[in-house]
Order: structure tokens, then C-alpha cells, then sequence
């Protein structure tokens, strides 16, 4: 057992010294970081707590967390809820469950850069693909990255990306289900719909709770389609864009390792909140 546990040590320490170099130190820098006012690499004076009190009075940032939460929104019910849909649909078929989760994953292997330079030829006002499918139908061309439907349009692109990731999960998660559990539904005349909210769904709860959290975090990290599509311009800044122009652009890193700060911690009571809401006694099996 003693020498088990030095080949897991072997194992486990590359990882953690990974994580630690890529993860924990960077944390730990912004929180240092988070104390000073700065400008560039080397001009920095501490200010204590000043830069949190700042963060209060803050519109764009207050703003920011807004269009944050109403994409995770989207996510949450769109993401998740499609994924849920289709790995229901696909788990109830016999053949052809590995054809439908090469084709529905195959966008999460597509760099997020990549589709949202798709989703820009599609927004195109001048010679976009939906304008000209609304021209052929005889309607008017529509702005679609307007300050009033932009970021609904940057939350198709989000959803579609990860629906994929997601689908393979609960799919995975529905395959462990013992036959068993649905041929006693089906004797108890439990079949369609009501199986799938009687018995599925209770039996994967745990799945879904991990699936939430994850869908939370991940729209914490949204960037790259709003920098590509707006810039974070018409109303669509975010907590990922706003950071990056106070730290990057800025150059204030004092600031903007708060505002990282107030993402990580904004995060995990999301994530705290959401398990709390869904809290419930669980099937096992």
C-alpha cells in the first residue's frame, strides 16, 4: 500500500505543480496585485482597499455583471436545456448514438475565435447570409449587432459552441442508468415523457447540477465572441472584456486583477446559489 501511494505521489505531483504555476500563483498574484494602483509593468503604489471601494461605484462594471448575467441566462436555459433535450432524444434510439455525438460535439472542437468569425460573415449587414435569406423573402435588412439585439446575437454563438460538451455529458450520464430501472417504469405503464421526468432526469440530477455549474463558470470566461463581434461596444460589455481593457488596454493591472478578484468570487457564489436552489434528495443507483 506504502508504495501505491509513492507511484500516486509520482502521478499526482506534475499536475499539481502544473496547477500551481498556471492556476493558484496567478490567483494569488492578482489578489497582490488587487492592493496597488499601477501603471504598466513597474509603476505601482499601494492603496490598500482602494481599488475594491472603486468597484462600487462602478457603472460600466455594474453594467458588465448585467450582460454577464443575462447571457448566462440564455446559457443556462438554451445550453443546457438543448443538450438535455438532445441527449434524451438520442439515448431513447438504438442505433446511430455515436453518428449524433460526433456530429453535436464536433463544434466544441472548433476554436471560439473561428465561429465567431463565422457568426460575423452571418451579421453582415451589407452581404450577410441572413440578410440576404430576409431579402429573398422580401424583408428588410436587419442591423444585427444594434445596441438593442447585440448581445442576443453574440448569446446564439455561445450557446451553439458548447451545447455539444454538454449533450455528451447527460448522454454519458443516461447510459449508466441500469436497464432495469426502465423495464419496472415500463410495467408500471411509465413510458414517454413521464419516464423521462419520473425517472431520467431524478437519476442524472446530480449530472445536471455539474452541467449548471459548469455552464456558470464558462460564461464568467466569455470573451473572445464579444471581442470579435463588438469590441464590447453596443451594449455588450462583459466581465471578461471589461477586465481585459482595465488590465490590457489600460494598462491599469491594479484594477483589473480586482475586477479577476470579483469574477472568481462572483463565480463560486453563482455556482454556490445554483446548487443551493437544486438542492433535493437524489436517486442513486
Amino acid at each position: 500500500m506504502k508504495g501505491d501511494r509513492k507511484y500516486i505521489m509520482m502521478f499526482l505531483l506534475p499536475a499539481a505543480a502544473i496547477m500551481s504555476v498556471f492556476l493558484y500563483y496567478p490567483f494569488f498574484k492578482s489578489v497582490f496585485y488587487s492592493f496597488f494602483r499601477t501603471k504598466g509593468f513597474y509603476e505601482k503604489t499601494f492603496v490598500g482597499f482602494e481599488n475594491y471601494a472603486r468597484m462600487l461605484s462602478d457603472e460600466l462594471l455594474r453594467g458588465a455583471t448585467l450582460h454577464t448575467l443575462e447571457i448566462m441566462l440564455y446559457v443556462i436555459v438554451f445550453q443546457v436545456g438543448i443538450a438535455l433535450v438532445l441527449a434524451v432524444l438520442v439515448d431513447s434510439i438504438k442505433w446511430g448514438k455515436g453518428f449524433y455525438r460526433m456530429v453535436f460535439f464536433f463544434p466544441v472542437v472548433i476554436s471560439g475565435t473561428a465561429i465567431a468569425l463565422l457568426f460575423v460573415l452571418f451579421y453582415n449587414f451589407q452581404f450577410g447570409l441572413l440578410n440576404n435569406l430576409l431579402q429573398q423573402m422580401g424583408m428588410d435588412k436587419v442591423l444585427w449587432l444594434s445596441e438593442s439585439f447585440a448581445l442576443k446575437a453574440i448569446s446564439i454563438p455561445t450557446v451553439w459552441h458548447y451545447v455539444g460538451f454538454y449533450f455528451v455529458l447527460f448522454l454519458t450520464a443516461m447510459s449508466k442508468i441500469p436497464s432495469d430501472f426502465y423495464e419496472a417504469a415500463k410495467l408500471e405503464g411509465i413510458t414517454g415523457f413521464k419516464k423521462t421526468m419520473k425517472l431520467t432526469i431524478p437519476l442524472i440530477m446530480s449530472d445536471i447540477k455539474v452541467v449548471i455549474t459548469l455552464a456558470i463558470t464558462g460564461t464568467l470566461k466569455v470573451f473572445e465572441f464579444i471581442f470579435v463581434l463588438t469590441r464590447g461596444q453596443n451594449g455588450t460589455e462583459v466581465l471578461g472584456t471589461y477586465m481585459y481593457k482595465k488590465a490590457i488596454v489600460d494598462q491599469n493591472f491594479g484594477y483589473g486583477s480586482t475586477i479577476a478578484i470579483y469574477i472568481v468570487v462572483f463565480g463560486v457564489l453563482l455556482a454556490l446559489l445554483a446548487n443551493r436552489l437544486m438542492k433535493r434528495e437524489e436517486i442513486t443507483y
